[in-house]
């Protein structure tokens, strides 16, 4: 609510979201109001790996579930 306030609301994104584990990788599986079905790769790095290695399970993860476009933006910027 104080952040409602104080900057105001851009915009609304209402989900439906499955969560999956993978391996050390969350995957969410998200229904987007007036959008596609999308998807999230987290994957989680124990503290001595390296942000590559996470980058390297992820495209593994992604090639695997046939994944083949980006997006790099948040919901709110598509709709």
């Amino acid at each position: 609510l104080l952040l409602r306030h104080s900057n105001g609301v851009r915009g609304e994104v209402r989900k439906a979201r499955l969560l999956f584990l993978v391996g050390q990788t969350r995957v969410h599986c998200d229904q987007v109001e007036g959008l596609e079905r999308l998807a999230e790769l987290e994957v989680v790095l124990n503290d001595d790996e390296p942000i590559e290695r996470g980058e390297e399970i992820a495209n593994e993860l992604m090639k695997t579930l046939g994944i083949k476009d980006l997006i790099t933006c948040a919901y709110i910027d598509l709709l």
